[in-house]
């Protein structure tokens, strides 16, 4: 049996803390990239940036043309693809 010191409690952090750091700051490099990816919007900022109803939102939600999430009942689109299916059309 062995036992655990404080020494090694504390070595054991250290080294955790090392590797969530290391870990935190490649993730942040990724984000900084694709900052415009983080770009979300309400229904309601949409339908009135694009003068839509909200039946069109919708259709353009379950046509798959734009991205969304619903969180706690409302819905947020990528405001990237929108960008992007405006530009093709």
């Amino acid at each position: 049996m062995e036992y655990l010191t404080k020494d090694d409690l504390i070595g054991f952090k250290k080294e955790l803390f090392d590797e969530l750091h290391k870990i935190f700051a490649e993730n942040s490099k990724t984000v900084d990239k694709n900052e415009n990816e983080w770009d979300w919007l309400r229904s309601k900022a949409i339908r009135k940036l694009l003068a839509i109803s909200p039946a069109t939102l919708q259709n353009l939600r379950i046509g798959g043309k734009i991205r969304y999430k619903k969180i706690l009942g409302s819905y947020y689109y990528n405001k990237k693809d929108l960008e992007l299916l405006f530009k093709t059309e």
